[in-house]
């Protein structure tokens, strides 16, 4: 059994993926790994081909059936003690891998792990530690009173920016871009939700795990580099926008819908739908 299994997922993008490949091979040392990448691209001439290392290994995904279905195919061909989902836009730092994975041997309550994330031009990008989307949460994040009243913990449960950014502390959810976990954790929450096509998959698994029992840390002494610009959301994708609300209106149905009055959830929805067309606006997409 390797150590560790990282699972990238391809969708047209090749470069990226050989780049994020490449930044891990060279960073990561005295780890036994393997590389598993499931392309799901759409167009023949975006596949993504490998490399030469035999660590890395490419499975051709027939059917796109979302970003969660991907990473558990990949989980199922991997054979690691520890499985690390990783994006295709991320560039890996020396050390980064070695420090993570010792502070989850070291700490076997921990059941999911994520790292301190910088964007290229150097901020912090604050999806890596996140609260739940609960509707008090999305309340105070959408009225903006996280950022009026910084200091608040009340105010900042959705994006816990009270908590310092080279800190380890215990969250809801980090990002589906770095999230390490143990396979025996895996093995007993099950792995992502495929009714979530892409997006609120990574949130989702992470509070699956915490009703498990299981930590979420989010562990500041190390970090990635996220190319944040080059896909997902920032693609400006009428589809993917629309998986993003999807996938959040899903969430919130599956845990909070049976909790909340048919107001609060009328309210969340419309919310919801709000940012996605506000999203659109920004994007310049019509229609």
């Amino acid at each position: 059994m390797k150590e560790l299994s990282v699972i990238i997922i391809n969708h047209n993008t090749p470069s990226l993926t050989a780049q994020t490949v490449d930044s891990f091979i060279k960073s990561t040392q005295n780890v036994d790994y393997e590389i598993v990448v499931i392309d799901n691209s759409s167009d023949k001439e975006k596949v993504y081909e490998g490399c030469r290392d035999e660590r890395v290994r490419v499975y051709k995904n027939i059917e796109n059936k979302g970003f969660g279905n991907a990473c558990n195919i990949g989980v199922k061909k991997s054979v690691g003690k520890y499985v690390l989902f990783l994006n295709s836009d991320t560039l890996m730092q020396e050390g980064t891998i070695e420090k993570a994975l010792t502070y989850m041997k070291e700490n076997i309550t921990v059941g999911c792990l994520g790292i301190k994330t910088l964007l290229e031009d150097g901020s912090f990008d604050h999806g890596c530690k996140r609260g739940f989307p609960t509707p008090f949460n999305s309340f105070c994040h959408i009225l903006k009173l996280d950022k009026i009243f910084p200091k608040v913990k009340k105010f900042g449960g959705y994006t816990l920016a009270y908590i310092p950014n080279e800190s380890v502390s215990e969250v809801d959810s980090v990002s589906g871009a770095f999230m390490l976990i143990p396979r025996y954790v895996l093995n007993r929450t099950g792995l992502f939700d495929e009714s979530i096509f892409m997006y609120a998959e990574d949130i989702d698994l992470c509070l699956r795990i915490k009703e498990a029992g299981y930590k979420v840390v989010y562990y500041g002494k190390a970090y990635m580099i996220h190319l944040k610009g080059q896909s997902g959301l920032h693609t400006k994708n009428k589809a993917v926008i629309r998986h993003f609300r999807d996938g959040i209106r899903i969430f919130y149905d599956k845990y909070y819908k049976k909790k909340h009055s048919p107001i609060v959830t009328f309210l969340m929805h419309r919310a919801i739908d709000i940012n996605y067309y506000m999203t659109l606006l920004k994007a310049k997409i019509h229609g």
